[in-house]
């Protein structure tokens, strides 16, 4: 009769943890896809705040480190000194005009780099038209239907540079390129037929004065 009792209080307790085992939740948490550690966002470029008030800023991540004074109003882009190396990011904002960079256009938004540094450049559609990313060395004072026209194409992200007039990345999607820039001035512009004369295009100027990458909102 003892034994008759134990065994059924045993009994008991195993089924008592066995449900108090399987009825606790099991939290195996989010996977997220993350850019590399940058000092700015890839939708807010031109209103990126730094962790200064003064013209200087100093950044340190596991892949970059800064420390540099810069021009008024200028701020600074995240790149890596070790393989010279920009990081540019580039939205097509779905907010205020739909022909724009980062929320500007018109040649507004201004990028210095060190000459002969690459440029690597994450471009994202958010806008419902089809946009792409090109690089022009051009030779007008600012850019025609044809930017193919205007100059010669360095970089096509988005696209090529022989179908750059009608093809290009639809809204939500995103595209990544480089290029070396030797000293000069370029714009970067959307190549499909119109959009850059509509004010989609900025200035790129590469120059062996500027020791860190930065911009400028002109």
């Amino acid at each position: 009769m003892v034994v008759a009792i134990v065994i059924a209080v045993i009994l008991v307790a195993v089924a008592g943890y066995y449900i108090a085992v399987r009825s606790t939740p099991v939290n195996v948490g989010n996977v997220t896809e993350t850019l590399p550690p940058v000092n700015t966002t890839s939708t807010t470029m031109p209103t990126t705040n730094t962790s200064t008030t003064t013209n200087t800023t100093s950044t340190s991540t596991s892949n970059m480190t800064t420390t540099s004074s810069l021009p008024s109003g200028a701020t600074a882009l995240p790149y890596n000194s070790a393989n010279k190396t920009v990081f540019l990011y580039i939205v097509a904002s779905s907010s205020g005009q739909p022909f724009n960079f980062n929320g500007t256009s018109n040649g507004q938004l201004h990028v210095y780099v060190p000459a002969g540094w690459t440029v690597l450049v994450h471009f994202t559609n958010q806008e419902g038209l089809t946009h792409n990313f090109l690089i022009v060395s051009n030779t007008t004072a600012t850019p025609g239907d044809d930017v193919g026209q205007d100059g010669s194409i360095v970089l096509a992200v988005g696209t090529t540079t022989s179908s750059y007039l009608n093809a290009g990345l639809s809204s939500g999607q995103s595209a990544t390129g480089s290029a070396t820039l030797p000293a000069g001035i370029y714009w970067f512009v959307c190549g499909i037929e119109g959009h850059a004369a509509a004010g989609m295009w900025g200035v790129i100027v590469s120059s062996t004065s500027v020791t860190t990458p930065y911009y400028l909102m002109g």
